[in-house]
């Protein structure tokens, strides 16, 4: 090899494997410091990509999760009203069956009366109460489905459609109109209770007895809502599972694409610490080599 001045070849060579050990310490570190072996584009482009879509995917999933479990709170305080709504029908049923029973008088039918009404008062308070999040939900404000965003996508299979009739009006009118027949076609709160004490006010009229299976049609109706209720519900439960399920796997696979493995990434940094410092040292002396021209002068 030729004893040279302006070029040192040696030199060269050491520098260049000095820039790649100080890069490859740059990157062990950077890997160790951040826990990712993906960092930049240019580490894995591919990756990279994969890895953004799945972080998306992911957060959506958050989302989804927290979207699912709002709709079973709402669908459990439904239930719970419902549930109130089905123990007064109940006691106006019973009051009802009580006053058919023939022996008692103006007196005791008009205090059969009374609570009936109060039950059905009570009923009407309770479904104009019955809110979730700004919804009223027995007052007839919703006039479609309800759809529940549980999945990543805009298509059915990422939405679970909460039916209108769950939330159907609940009051006693609309009630007792819709669902049953209350003599005399007076399906008001006041309407209702006459009709159930058979007492109107100024004498008995009798019919008690018939009003047992309007009742019951209603308290059908009320029952009907909540078996579907229930089916949604075990809808929402799945689709939690689901959820996370999906999230646990891409979130190992995304670990598995971009995690740095620290025990590899220390053995590199050691092999390029090594590495930069012999180069450190070699180029001190490829620096020193055209000065042996001189002995030859």
């Amino acid at each position: 090899m030729a004893l040279t001045i302006n070029t040192n070849i040696s030199s060269l060579i050491v520098q260049r494997n000095l820039n790649a050990a100080t890069n490859s310490l740059n990157q062990a570190i950077e890997r160790m410091t951040t826990g990712f072996k993906i960092n930049h584009a240019a580490d894995n482009a591919a990756g990279y990509s994969i890895a953004t879509n799945w972080e998306t995917q992911l957060g959506s999933l958050d989302v989804a999760a927290d979207n699912a479990a709002t709709g079973a709170d709402m669908l459990t305080t439904l239930e719970d009203t419902y549930s109130l709504i089905s123990s007064h029908l109940q006691r106006v049923r019973d009051l009802t069956e009580q006053a058919a029973n023939g022996t008692y008088g103006s007196d005791s039918l008009k205090a059969i009366q009374s609570e009936i009404t109060a039950r059905l008062e009570e009923i009407d308070r309770i479904a104009a109460n019955c809110e979730f999040n700004g919804i009223n939900m027995m007052n007839g404000d919703v006039n479609d489905d309800i759809n529940l965003q549980v999945g990543l996508y805009s298509d059915t299979n990422s939405q679970i459609a909460l039916v209108q009739e769950l939330f159907a009006a609940s009051d006693t009118e609309t009630l007792f109109q819709t669902y049953a027949t209350v003599p005399g076609g007076d399906n008001s709160i006041e309407g209702v209770a006459k009709a159930c004490s058979g007492y109107d006010g100024t004498k008995i009229t009798g019919g008690q007895a018939a009003m047992l299976d309007e009742i019951d049609k209603v308290i059908n109706e009320i029952s009907s809502r909540t078996t579907t209720l229930g089916a949604a519900q075990n809808r929402i439960e799945s689709a939690m599972e689901s959820i996370s399920v999906q999230s646990e796997n891409i979130t190992s696979s995304l670990s598995t694409l971009r995690d740095a493995d620290v025990a590899e990434e220390s053995s590199n940094y050691i092999q390029a610490q090594i590495l930069q410092q012999a180069s450190a040292t070699l180029l001190a002396t490829a620096n020193q080599a055209p000065s042996i021209a001189l002995s030859l002068l």
